[in-house]
């Protein structure tokens, strides 16, 4: 029998092998099982910083945050942009729990909350003279809210998350919270600030926030609860003649969606047109229309205007102002 064997073997040839048998792991599905059981018991893992996790250079990730940017910061300015107050009281009580003193366990580092503090009062002395020079015509009020949007803490950490500020920030929370994140896109304005002056900040402010108020109309920052009231308020202190409310054209009046279009008419000229469900409804959208045009918010306005004369005017006046 053996020689048999051996004979089929070397007939077989070097070169030709047997196809092994395939084997079922029968251990693989349980193994997989008992991890999902296990994950749902623990539920999700917890998020980690960015900068906790390997392969992260935090300086490389502070000069690459910069030239994304395109605008040249001062690198330990930038730094301490980026350090939060609770994150140095972790550091320094870990180094106690390690048995330094406190000498030895302290920090050579500073907050970032005179850095947001110049970024803050820049950043509304600049929007304030800009939108003053953008839209002049705007009341107190109109232009208050107008300010209060773009500086609000909603439109903050949508432009510091999208340029990914949380990733280079240091904390101790995480996720980190509205008002940590906002705290450090201002301390960012304010290390700008300082490193290249006035005017790029300025142009900074130009390219992330004023284009926040794109596809946004003037009554979705403020709010009027009688329009009508603020047109004949406007109209007075220009010394034009009340407006006169007339239904222009209607449609479906007798059927459950009826619109009406109601134009305002002063010193027998149409200066505004609104449509609406009913004849009240539409004379406020047409005071709102009315406004839009006065204040010079309207649909169709011109483009927002970048000259030179003008940016360095806004520059100056923040100057002066912080």
């Amino acid at each position: 029998m053996s020689l048999l064997l051996l004979g089929l073997r070397s007939a077989a040839g070097p070169g030709l092998r047997c196809p092994p048998v395939r084997g079922k792991k029968r251990w693989l599905w349980p193994h997989l099982k008992a991890q999902a059981r296990k994950a749902k018991m623990e539920g999700p893992p917890k998020p980690v910083p960015r900068l906790r996790q390997p392969n992260f250079d935090y300086h490389a990730e502070i000069v690459a945050f910069s030239k994304r940017l395109n605008e040249t910061f001062s690198i330990q300015l930038l730094k301490t942009a980026f350090v939060n107050h609770s994150y140095l009281e972790r550091e320094e009580s870990r180094r106690q729990e390690l048995g330094l003193d406190s000498e030895t366990a302290a920090l050579n580092l500073e907050d970032n909350q005179k850095l947001a503090d110049k970024g803050s009062e820049f950043t509304v002395s600049y929007l304030t003279s800009t939108l003053q020079q953008g839209f002049p015509n705007l009341p107190a009020a109109g232009m208050r809210a107008l300010l209060d949007y773009l500086t609000s803490q909603q439109v903050l950490c949508h432009v510091a998350q999208n340029l990914s500020i949380e990733d280079l920030t240091l904390s101790l929370e995480f996720p980190m919270s509205l008002d940590t994140v906002q705290k450090t896109f201002l301390a960012i304005i304010g290390a700008l600030l300082e490193s290249s002056g006035p005017e790029r900040t300025g142009r900074f402010l130009q390219d992330f926030l004023i284009p926040q108020m794109i596809g946004k109309d003037l009554f979705d920052f403020w709010s009027v609860t009688d329009p009508m009231s603020l047109l004949v308020e406007q109209l007075s202190q220009r010394k034009i003649p009340l407006p006169e409310p007339r239904i222009t054209r209607q449609s479906g009046v007798g059927t459950v969606l009826p619109l009406y279009f109601v134009g305002l008419y002063c010193d027998k000229k149409l200066i505004a047109e609104g449509p609406g469900e009913t004849v009240f409804a539409a004379e406020e959208e047409a005071a709102r229309v009315a406004l839009r045009k006065m204040f010079g918010f309207a649909e169709n306005r011109r483009p927002w205007d970048y000259s030179p004369y003008r940016q360095d005017s806004s520059d100056r006046k923040a100057i002066h102002a912080s």
